[in-house]
C-alpha cells in the first residue's frame, strides 16, 4: 500500500518523551498509510535501544554526530516515501485525530503548502508556540525598543506573538514551527528541504519565508492538536537563547541586504543590551541578584557566540557526518534542544 504520510522525529537524549511520543502517534486511527522515520542524534541515554526494543516497525536512523534538528529532518525526508512528510518534536503527545484532521485539511487545501496545529500545555492551557508572525523590520524594532516586552501579546507592539489569537481557529501565519509541521515532500523538495546551515532554531522559519516568496500561505488547523510535554524555562536558559538569537541573525543576514540588514541586526543587539541593563538595575535595587527563568546580562556577555550568525555550511566528504557548526553547548551535550522556547 502507498505511504501517505511519513512522520518525522528527530531525538536527542529524550528517550522516555521519545517512547511516549511514539505510543501516541501509533494509536492514532489508522486514517492513512503512515510510516514513522526517527534520527536519533547521538543520544547518550539509550534513546535508540528504546526506541528499538519497543517499536520495531520504526525506521530507526542513529547518527554518529548530532546533527542538529534541520539536518536530521533533512536527512530524515531523503528516507521517506510519503506525499507527505509530517514533523514532530519527540516531546509531544498527539491527541486523538490530530493526523488525520491536518491531513484531511492539506488535501483539499493545497495551495497553503505548510501547515500546523495547536499546542496545548500539560495543565491545557494553549502553548503558541506552534506558529508565530513572521520576523520584519517593524517586528525587530518593537524588539530593539523594549516594545514587545511592554506590550506583549499587542498585535501591533508585539506582532510576532500573533496577539491574543489562541490558535482555535484556520488561519494563515507567517511561521509555522517545527513541532508539528506537515508538507508535501514534492514541495519540501522543491524548496532544499531545511538550510543546513541552521544548526538549531530558524530553519522552520527560514522554510515558511521562502514557501511564502513560492507563493503559498502557511496555515494552522485547530483541530490537529498536541500536548508539550517540557517546560521553556531552565537553568541552562542563555545558553539555549544564544541558539534562538544565532538563528535570528542569520536569518537576517539572508533574507535582507544593505541598510535593512544592518538596522535589523542592531535592534537585535539593542533589545538584548535594554533587557540586560534592566536586569541589572532589578539586582542592584534588591542589592542582589534575584533567582529567574531568564538572564538577559549572561546572554549579553555572550554577543560574540550569536552576533555573527550560524557559519556557511560544507557538505562532509568520504560519508561521513559533519559538526560544523554545532554550538560547543550541544556538542557536550549540557543543553537540551526543546523546539519550545520563549521567544526573547
Amino acid at each position: 500500500m502507498t505511504v501517505e504520510v511519513s512522520v518525522l522525529i528527530v531525538s536527542y537524549n529524550t528517550a522516555e518523551l521519545t517512547v511516549r511520543c511514539l505510543q501516541s502517534v501509533l494509536a492514532e486511527p489508522p486514517g492513512a498509510e503512515t510510516e514513522i522515520i526517527v534520527v536519533d542524534n547521538a543520544s547518550t541515554d539509550g534513546s535508540p535501544d528504546a526506541i528499538r526494543d519497543v517499536f520495531p516497525s520504526v525506521r530507526l536512523i542513529e547518527s554518529a554526530t548530532n546533527l542538529g534538528f534541520g539536518r536530521a529532518v533533512n536527512l530524515a525526508a531523503s528516507h521517506a516515501s510519503g506525499d507527505f512528510l509530517l514533523l514532530l518534536n519527540p516531546d509531544a503527545v498527539v491527541l486523538e485525530g490530530a493526523i488525520t484532521e491536518i491531513l484531511t485539511f492539506a488535501r483539499r487545501n493545497p495551495a497553503c503548502g505548510l501547515y500546523g496545529g495547536r499546542t496545548l500545555r500539560p495543565d491545557g492551557s494553549v502553548d503558541p508556540s506552534s506558529c508565530w508572525g513572521a520576523p520584519s523590520l517593524w517586528s525587530l524594532v518593537c524588539f530593539g525598543v523594549g516594545l514587545s516586552t511592554m506590550f506583549r501579546g499587542s498585535r501591533i507592539f508585539d506582532p510576532e506573538s500573533l496577539g491574543r489569537w489562541q490558535r482555535d481557529s484556520v488561519r494563515e501565519v507567517g511561521v509555522v514551527t517545527g513541532c508539528l509541521l506537515l508538507v508535501g515532500r514534492g514541495l519540501f523538495e522543491r524548496l532544499g528541504g531545511f538550510d543546513p546551515r541552521f544548526f538549531m532554531y530558524g530553519e522552520d522559519t527560514d522554510l515558511s519565508m521562502r514557501a511564502r516568496a513560492a507563493g503559498y500561505c502557511p496555515t494552522i488547523v485547530p483541530t490537529a492538536t498536541i500536548v508539550h510535554h517540557v517546560g521553556a524555562s531552565s537553568s541552562n536558559w542563555a545558553a539555549k537563547h544564544v541558539l534562538v538569537l544565532r538563528g535570528k541573525t542569520t536569518l537576517v543576514r539572508k533574507h535582507w541586504t544593505g541598510r535593512r540588514q544592518r538596522l535589523c541586526l542592531a535592534m537585535i543587539v539593542l533589545g538584548v543590551a535594554l533587557r540586560a541593563l534592566a536586569d541589572l538595575g532589578s539586582g542592584l535595587a534588591r542589592g542582589r541578584p534575584r533567582a529567574r527563568a531568564s538572564d538577559w546580562r549572561a546572554l549579553w556577555g555572550r554577543r560574540r557566540d550569536w552576533w555573527p550568525g550560524y557559519p556557511p555550511y560544507s557538505e562532509p566528504t568520504g560519508g561521513v557526518p559533519s559538526q560544523s557548526g554545532v554550538p560547543p553547548e550541544l556538542a557536550s551535550g549540557t543543553v537540551h534542544p526543546s523546539r519550545h522556547l520563549t521567544r526573547p
